[in-house]
């Protein structure tokens, strides 16, 4: 079943996300998923194991580069 993860890191400067926004985009790529950045939030879609993988290594990057706050929601069927 496809899956969407749509996700914020916190905090966030428009023009200048910063290593832990940067951090989540990298591990979102190296799942090989579709993503698509944007100001209000971040989308990966996927086969469901490789987005509910992805989501971890996406919360690892995230708070292991100084994220204070980050946001989760999956959209089952993309």
């Amino acid at each position: 079943m496809p899956l969407r993860l749509e996700y914020t890191v916190e905090p966030f400067v428009e023009g200048a996300p910063g290593p832990h926004v940067q951090a989540a985009l990298d591990a979102a790529a190296a799942a090989g998923l579709s993503v698509e950045f944007g100001p209000f939030g971040t989308t990966v879609e996927g086969a469901d194991s490789a987005v509910l993988d992805a989501a971890a290594r996406i919360l690892q990057a995230a708070v292991g580069a100084g994220a204070s706050r980050v946001s989760l929601q999956v959209i089952a069927g993309g």
